[in-house]
């Protein structure tokens, strides 16, 4: 499954203008207009696109284009990762002279995550694994998605029912936090989705869990590199919760590699699965 040029150059365009991005939202004094909580944290994001999204992007984009099944999965789950990074800065942060460039790159993950998505082969995907064991990515995807929806809705509805506004609404100073309506509205029906299908041997769940576990790996190394940069800067941290998106990094690293492992050293089956055929392993 190789890479149309429209797609490729997007890809090229995202790494570029992204690269230019975190290097002047990092280097550049003073450059973020928005509450001290908030610039931390976009930093720490800033500091993981750099230096690990976007060189897995540049190399799953290499492999995708010659054709390869695991490049191609991961290309579309670091693409999920710069989607959700970017229409968070287009939605959240205060004005600034990357504004543009920041709907720019929300453009370019958009058309090429949903157009690669419809290119995605999920019944090929499926044979392509066979009988590798799913049990894992099941599980991962399921408590990931209650404990993100557990943490975010402790503190909106104690908030609702309180008749204030969430913690970090106050200390980031916006009027809502997007990471709560991105996480409770698209990622975690996400997950909950994939781990169904996935649980009931739907090819579709295959397709969407590739995508899913590489984009909540990064999730949690994004929040990782947030807590570096609010210890630099003085600002309190949750302990639980470092520990809690720590342990969900070093799992999803370990489950990207098993499941790009297994893309590349299975063999098609001979026979097609049905999409509603199979049980959980």
């Amino acid at each position: 499954m190789s890479l149309p040029r429209p797609y490729v150059v997007a890809s090229a365009l995202t790494l570029s203008l992204a690269a230019a991005a975190t290097l002047v939202g990092l280097f550049v004094p003073d450059f973020y207009r928005d509450a001290p909580a908030l610039v931390a944290q976009v930093y720490g994001q800033d500091a993981l696109t750099l230096v690990v999204a976007l060189p897995v992007l540049a190399g799953s984009l290499s492999l995708a284009r010659r054709g390869s099944q695991s490049g191609y999965v991961v290309w579309l789950g670091v693409t999920g990762y710069l989607l959700y990074t970017y229409a968070s800065y287009a939605f959240m942060t205060a004005f600034n002279e990357l504004y543009l460039v920041y709907v720019a790159l929300f453009a370019l993950t958009l058309f090429t995550f949903v157009g690669g998505m419809l290119r995605l082969d999920a019944v090929a995907l499926r044979e392509r694994m066979g009988d590798h064991p799913v049990r894992a990515y099941v599980v991962f995807q399921v408590v990931v998605a209650v404990v993100v929806a557990a943490l975010w809705l402790s503190e909106i509805v104690s908030a609702t029912l309180g008749g204030t506004v969430p913690v970090s609404i106050h200390e980031m100073g916006i009027p809502v936090n997007v990471i709560h309506t991105l996480d409770l509205a698209v990622f975690v029906p996400g997950l909950v989705l994939a781990a169904y299908w996935l649980w009931r041997g739907d090819a579709r769940g295959y397709a969407l869990t590739g995508v899913l576990v590489v984009k909540a790996t990064t999730l949690g190394l994004a929040v990782l590199s947030m807590v570096v940069f609010m210890v630099r800067d003085g600002h309190a941290i949750v302990l639980p919760q470092v520990i809690i998106f720590a342990a969900f990094s070093l799992a999803g690293l370990a489950l990207v590699g098993r499941f790009v492992t297994a893309i590349r050293g299975a063999s098609p089956t001979t026979t097609r699965t049905t999409q509603t055929s199979g049980e959980i392993r």
